[in-house]
């Protein structure tokens, strides 16, 4: 079975940000792999050691998400593919990185294609979906539990607290929820294996694409963090005393009457 994993590079979730400039300063911040990208990988190495097969870790970005790649060899991927577009997109967006990666997997044998259900810095989940409808293959987000029968699959995807239950055939794309499965932690021997294992790096240029094939669909104006909250305020004194500050307040202060 060739599996195939969509992994992308984050800021550790423990992570500080600050902005500057309307951006986000990436000067000395750590990364990781993305929270909901470790169930997909997990996911993966788990239904390749039950029915055999490979898995193969991929990313759009640049040379430093090697590290999150060499991180995922580790916790038992098989290879690796890093497509490098820091020197050929000035700007991408989730159906650049999309785009890329349907062009790289649509002269592929793929069976089931995983991927997180959302990056935890953008959090669009647009990237799945538009990849499994550029190969034009049914995909399922949010999943809990999958289970493969030769090509028939059940699938328990999360709905808002309850749960849906799917039945579906390979080929399949499908987005990991929270509770699908507890990540592995790279093990030294699997640590000093990925070191040996084949990770690819690929440009725009070797899937035959050029920038304005990929040109980003959307454009960011500008990045903020929300404004600071003031202390709320505790009104004191007589049932009646506190309802005509109440008053008097929202009309003032928080002018909604």
């Amino acid at each position: 079975m060739n599996i195939f994993v969509l992994l992308k590079r984050t800021f550790d979730t423990e992570e500080k940000i600050s902005i500057a400039n309307g951006v986000i300063n990436e000067d000395g911040a750590e990364f990781i792999i993305n929270p909901y990208d470790e169930y997909a990988v997990e996911e993966a190495i788990q239904i390749r050691d039950d029915h055999g097969g490979e898995v193969t870790v991929l990313t759009v970005g640049n040379e430093d998400a090697e590290k999150q790649l060499r991180t995922a060899l580790a916790m038992g991927a098989d290879k690796a593919v890093l497509i490098n577009i820091e020197d050929d997109v000035e700007y991408s967006d989730q159906y650049t990185t999309a785009k890329i990666i349907a062009e790289y997997l649509k002269d592929k044998e793929v069976d089931l294609i995983i991927a997180g259900n959302v990056a935890i810095d953008n959090a669009s989940g647009q990237v799945g979906p538009r990849v499994a409808d550029l190969l034009d293959i049914p995909y399922i987000t949010t999943i809990t539990n999958l289970t493969i029968d030769g090509k028939n699959v059940s699938v328990v995807r999360d709905v808002e607290g309850d749960e849906e239950k799917i039945e579906t055939t390979l080929p399949l794309l499908v987005t990991a929820q929270q509770g699908l499965n507890d990540p592995r932690y790279p093990s030294l021997p699997g640590i000093m294996k990925a070191k040996k294992k084949p990770l690819a790096t690929l440009e725009l240029d070797d899937l035959d694409l050029e920038e304005e094939d990929v040109e980003a669909k959307t454009k960011t104006i500008e990045i903020y963090l929300p404004q600071q909250k003031q202390a709320g305020k505790l009104l004191t004194g007589e049932i009646e005393e506190q309802v005509k500050e109440l008053v008097s307040l929202l009309h003032t202060e928080a002018k909604v009457i």
